[in-house]
């Protein structure tokens, strides 16, 4: 079976007015896409071309400084906010594997999300919904704008989801989300790629929570983890975002819908990376949610967890350097992989 990520139009979703007619195929498409491959291409998703490139030019805007003046935004690997220098993260340890050189992924980032302030109605830990930090305020009206964007289309697809699963809403789960938005850049200056060993842009993962939004450039590098055990090669069509399933759906539905591994194998050109950029849109649900495969989906193979349980001993892994012990059955995906 050859490997291919579908397209859907959610614009039934997403336009005034759309009947159940219009959308009933629209999540039977879902269901498919996310039971077979767990990564679909979004078209009729409603972000304008003018917000998209607003957001890469406040992405070029930051990532164009120098490095001095990025690393004045690092902050702790316990606070997901602020810059992620080059070689400061490993994601295959989120997911309990081990790689050969620690923390090697060579990628930078800036992370922003959702504050307690964004939910004044509930009392939130700071902790877990910390301030975002600004470097300027051109940077933050071109992220906001696009930011605003991703989280309408983020909660677009968990309406999709509930009528594709037949279960009504997953309001209840994701009404104070602590949702994440990750900025990734792939062009680092010539001199600072060291070609020892296997070079990573991003280390095989899956996301962490309900739902990923993707922005990014039509440049190779992204690779999905196929039912055939194969890596393929993945880029967004023209006017499509990338959608890819988190842990925690595959826990709701009992692994019916898959959390599919993917990774960044960055093109290398006379010692240096090609320019690439991303940025991701983490729906990752309520902090104090409990997530247990829904009593539709058989006998479950996955004890309950709080989304803060979870998301902790994720970013303990890739950001802290700690192998995460509570990832069994998506590490023994990883090791399956064929090369």
């Amino acid at each position: 079976m050859t490997f291919h990520v579908p397209t859907v139009d959610i614009s039934p979703y997403v336009v005034d007015g759309g009947s159940p007619d219009a959308r009933r195929p629209v999540a039977e498409d879902i269901d498919f896409a996310c039971s077979t491959v767990g990564f679909i291409q979004i078209v009729g998703h409603g972000v304008p071309d003018d917000v998209i490139a607003g957001l890469a030019n406040a992405m070029d805007s930051f990532f164009g400084m120098s490095p001095e003046d990025k690393r004045a935004f690092i902050t702790p690997p316990s606070i997901n906010r602020g810059y992620s220098a080059p070689k400061s993260e490993s994601l295959s340890l989120s997911l309990g594997v081990e790689s050969a050189d620690r923390m090697n992924d060579f990628f930078e980032a800036f992370n922003v999300g959702a504050q307690a302030s964004d939910y004044p109605s509930v009392e939130l830990p700071e902790a877990d919904y910390p301030s975002n930090i600004w470097p300027s305020d051109e940077f933050r009206a071109g992220v906001e704008a696009y930011y605003a964007h991703a989280s309408r289309v983020a909660r677009t697809l968990t309406r999709i989801f509930a009528d594709a699963l037949g279960v009504g809403s997953f309001d209840d789960l994701t009404d104070h989300s602590v949702d994440a938005f990750r900025m990734n850049n792939y062009a680092l200056p010539p001199g600072e790629v060291h070609l020892e060993g296997e070079l990573t842009g991003m280390g095989a993962h899956t996301d962490y929570g309900i739902v990923t939004v993707l922005w990014a450039d039509q440049v190779a590098g992204l690779q999905v983890l196929g039912t055939d055990q194969v890596w393929h090669d993945v880029s967004p069509a023209d006017g499509a975002l990338l959608v890819n399933l988190g842990d925690l759906t595959a826990r709701l539905t009992n692994d019916r819908w898959m959390s599919t591994l993917h990774r960044v194998k960055p093109p290398i050109v006379d010692g240096t990376i090609q320019r690439r950029r991303s940025a991701a849109f983490f729906h990752d649900g309520n902090i104090d949610a409990v997530i247990a495969p829904l009593p539709s989906h058989g006998s479950p193979l996955y004890e309950p967890v709080t989304v803060a349980d979870h998301i902790r001993a994720k970013l303990a892994g890739s950001r802290g350097g700690t192998i995460n012990t509570a990832a069994e059955r998506e590490a023994a995906r990883v090791a399956a992989a064929l090369e």
